[in-house]
């Protein structure tokens, strides 16, 4: 056995028998309180299901690394920063290993004859649509309408937590209700 110290636990669960650091509390609650906007951000901004729980344990990892930079009352938007980067990362290597494997049929099963069967599959098919449209919006318009309309988060809260003016988050905003309702637009019409 170890030594017990305040950063510390020892743990016969622990296989190695090594102590096991623990959570900083401050991490803990922060986790606690912005785990599902890390990961419907993540999520929003590009990055696929099979990926989005590692992403999301990716930045709560730097935030452990980072987190006496973090400044009380500016968490959100230091996360947010942190999440910006990781589905940013996380597009970029999707890109590469899709240009080295083979797609696979992106056709829905059968649909079941149980209503709630078909339900399902229509979120789904409504998930991948609006997947496709925010991957087709720039970046900076993306996070600005994923924060806006999906986070609903007010205006003054996007100007504080991307650090830009109020104007600029309104025109990125207006320019990417257009984009969207021109690709809704679009798929509308292939129907």
């Amino acid at each position: 056995m170890f030594a017990a110290h305040p950063a510390v636990l020892t743990t016969d669960d622990n296989q190695e028998g090594r102590p096991v650091r623990a959570l900083d509390p401050r991490l803990q609650l922060l986790a606690a309180e912005y785990y599902d906007f890390v990961w419907r951000s993540l999520r929003r901004l590009g990055v696929s299901p099979p990926e989005t729980d590692d992403a999301t344990q990716q930045v709560f990892l730097i935030l452990s690394h980072k987190l006496s930079a973090v400044r009380e009352g500016s968490e959100r938007s230091y996360i947010f920063s942190i999440v910006m980067r990781v589905a940013s990362k996380a597009r970029r290597a999707k890109a590469t290993t899709s240009k080295r494997e083979v797609p696979e049929s992106d056709a829905p099963e059968p649909p079941s004859t149980a209503a709630t069967a078909e339900a399902s599959l229509g979120r789904a098919q409504a998930r991948v649509m609006l997947d496709e449209i925010l991957a087709g919006l720039s970046e900076e318009r993306r996070v600005v309408f994923v924060l806006f309309e999906l986070e609903e988060l007010t205006k003054p809260e996007i100007a504080n937590l991307l650090e830009i003016p109020v104007g600029t988050v309104s025109s990125r905003l207006r320019r990417a209700r257009e984009d969207f309702e021109a690709a809704v637009a679009r798929l509308h019409a292939k129907k």
